[in-house]
C-alpha cells in the first residue's frame, strides 16, 4: 500500500511540474502522463480489493474498470489531439461518475468522523497557499516597497480572510452531514469547489500584493474580483453542504447574503480588507450568538 502510495505521490510530482508548459504552450504530455500515473496506482488498489473484500469484489471492480478506460481516454486524447476537446467533454464527467456506478453495486465501508478529518487536513494545507501570500505581502512591507499603505491593507484584510476561512469551515459538526453513501459523495464533490476557492483566494492575494507594489496593469476592481470570486464561491459551496441540514432559514441564507457583500467589495478601494473586515464581522457575530445560546 505504502508503494503505490509512492506512485502515486510521483505522479502528482509529474503533473505538476507538466501545469507550466500546459499553460504557456499547451503542450499536455506531461501533466495527462502525470494524471494517469496517479490514477493507474489507484486502479491497482482498486485490484487489491476486489481480491481480499469478497462481499464488496464487483464495487471494486467496477471502480478499477471505470478509473482504467478514463485513463485509455485520457492517452488517446494526447495521442490524437483532436480528440482533445471531446475528451474534456467526455471524460472528466466519467471520471466523477465512477464511483456512484460503481458504489450502487454495494457500498465500500468508511467512517465519518475520519472522513471529516482528512479533508479538514486537506482544507489546512490549502490554507497555506493564503498563508504564504500573507508573508510574502509582509516581506515586501518590511523591505521598503512603495505602496506600503495599500501593502498594509492587503496584510490585515488578507490574514482576516485566511483566519475567518478556517473559522467558519471548522465552525459546524460536520461527521452528521456524512450519513449515506450519496451525501458522502456530494460532501466529496462539493469540496472540489470549497478547495479550489481557498487555493484561488491565495492566488488572489498575491494578485493583491502585486497591484499594490506597481507590479501589475490590472484594474483595481479587477484586483479585488480576484479574491471576492472564490470567497463568494467558498461561501456559497459551505451553503450547498449546509443547506439540507437542520438550520433555520436565516442561517440558510447568511452564505448567499455574505456572497453578495462580498462581491461587491470587489468594487470599493480595499476591496482585500473590506472582505476581511465583513468575513470577520460575520465570525464575530457567531460567536456572540454561541455565546447567548450557552448562556
Amino acid at each position: 500500500y505504502r508503494l503505490f502510495v509512492f506512485v502515486t505521490m510521483t505522479g502528482a510530482l509529474i503533473l505538476a511540474a507538466g501545469i507550466p508548459r500546459f499553460f504557456e504552450s499547451l503542450d499536455r504530455g506531461f501533466t495527462v502522463l502525470g494524471y494517469v500515473v496517479m490514477r493507474l496506482a489507484l486502479v491497482t488498489q482498486w485490484i487489491r480489493v476486489a481480491r481480499s473484500d469478497l462481499p464488496r469484489r464487483k464495487t471494486a471492480i467496477r471502480y478499477a474498470v471505470g478509473v482504467g478506460v478514463c485513463q485509455i481516454g485520457w492517452v488517446a486524447a494526447v495521442v490524437w489531439p483532436g480528440l482533445w476537446p471531446l475528451g474534456l467533454l467526455t471524460l472528466g464527467p466519467a471520471e466523477l461518475l465512477v464511483a456512484p456506478w460503481a458504489e450502487s453495486a454495494s457500498p465500500t465501508t468508511w467512517h465519518p468522523r475520519h472522513i471529516v478529518e482528512r479533508y479538514g487536513l486537506f482544507m489546512i494545507i490549502v490554507l497555506g497557499e493564503s498563508v504564504l501570500a500573507g508573508s510574502i505581502a509582509i516581506q515586501s512591507a518590511t523591505d521598503g516597497s512603495h505602496g506600503l499603505g495599500e501593502l498594509l491593507q492587503v496584510i490585515g484584510g488578507g490574514l482576516l480572510i485566511v483566519y475567518s476561512l478556517w473559522w467558519i469551515y471548522f465552525d459546524r459538526p460536520r461527521d452528521r452531514l456524512l450519513a449515506s453513501t450519496r451525501t458522502a459523495l456530494v460532501w466529496g464533490y462539493v469540496h472540489y469547489f470549497i478547495f479550489s476557492s481557498v487555493a484561488a483566494v491565495g492566488a488572489g492575494l498575491a494578485v493583491a500584493i502585486d497591484s499594490s507594489t506597481r507590479e501589475t496593469e490590472l484594474g483595481s476592481v479587477a484586483t479585488g474580483l480576484s479574491i471576492s470570486v472564490p470567497v463568494a464561491t467558498f461561501l456559497l459551496s459551505l451553503f450547498a453542504l449546509y443547506v439540507r441540514a437542520d438550520y433555520t432559514v436565516r442561517q440558510w441564507m447568511a452564505a448567499p447574503v455574505l456572497a453578495l457583500l462580498v462581491l461587491a467589495a470587489a468594487m470599493t478601494g480595499a476591496p482585500v480588507l473590506i472582505t476581511g473586515l465583513i468575513l470577520a464581522g460575520f465570525v464575530g457575530t457567531k460567536i456572540v450568538r454561541h455565546s447567548r445560546r450557552a448562556e
